[in-house]
């Protein structure tokens, strides 16, 4: 167990947690008190993603299992976070199953082409990142319901930084479908 796997396993941990602030009889949290709790914990979860392949690559400490792990840790936070998001009304059916729904496709995909020997095809690239930051900006703003710093409106800062993410989302999909056709008949 190295401190970067650790961190990994807080983020898995802190699913829970995010989704436990919602599920509290009302009368436990004010709504603004949940939201802001919320908010913490997916943002420190996604300050862990960060910090744990930093010290992983530093300290030379990734492994095969981490590999594994941070992907699927990233994949089930993002996804209980829409989830919360979507119970709660704060997002639409269909932004939630074009994010949680290309997650899955490209995971697929990614196994699919490491077996036929073609994973660097579909290796993480600037636009899955760009995606990925976008997402890890609109969710806190989303959970947050309410106004920063008294100014600004974090609900449509949200709104309009997921939209933008889910057509990210399927932008970079169709990347991958179309790298992954190239290593598919190179494999033939």
């Amino acid at each position: 167990m190295t401190v970067p796997t650790f961190l990994t396993w807080l983020r898995v941990a802190a699913i829970p947690l995010i989704l436990g602030v919602y599920a509290l009889p009302h009368g436990w949290l004010a709504p603004p008190d949940r939201n802001l709790i919320a908010t913490v914990l997916f943002i420190l979860s996604a300050i862990t993603d960060w910090f744990d392949g930093f010290l992983a690559r530093r300290w030379n400490q990734t492994s095969a299992f981490g590999a594994f792990l941070d992907p699927v840790a990233d994949k089930l936070m993002v996804s209980a976070a829409l989830l919360v998001l979507l119970e709660l009304s704060r997002i639409g059916a269909l932004v939630a199953l074009i994010i949680i729904g290309r997650e899955i496709a490209i995971s697929a995909l990614r196994e699919w082409m490491a077996r036929i020997g073609q994973s660097r095809k579909v290796a993480v690239n600037w636009l899955g990142k760009v995606k990925t930051a976008t997402q890890m900006v609109a969710i806190p703003f989303l959970l947050y319901d309410g106004r920063l710093f008294g100014l600004i409106p974090t609900s449509v800062w949200g709104t309009w930084l997921l939209d933008i993410a889910a057509a990210l989302t399927l932008w970079s999909m169709l990347y991958y479908f179309k790298l992954a056709l190239a290593g598919i008949k190179l494999s033939e």
